[in-house]
């Protein structure tokens, strides 16, 4: 019994580089905006793309007003003394 060879055609390796590169993108942002959901559905549903790009362009959220977020100061007095300045 002799086993044929199996032959991949050339389209397939630039697709397959394709869908790597955007579900690799969409999976780093979907985790590193702690969205679980979007990171399981685009590690396991295969969409050659589609759904990763849909996921970065029109479902991700805008990490930007979270990491521009100013912070108060608390008003609450220190116990501590302050030394006067010299």
């Amino acid at each position: 019994m002799v086993m044929e060879e199996l032959v991949i055609p050339a389209w397939f390796y630039p697709i397959l580089v394709w869908t790597l590169v955007w579900k690799g993108i969409a999976m780093w942002k979907s985790a590193r905006n702690n969205q679980p959901a979007w990171f399981v559905v685009s590690l396991v549903i295969n969409t050659v793309g589609l759904l990763p790009i849909a996921y970065i362009f029109l479902f991700q959220r805008n990490m930007n007003f979270v990491s521009k977020k100013v912070v108060k100061k608390s008003k609450k007095k220190s116990r501590r003394k302050s030394f006067p300045k010299l």
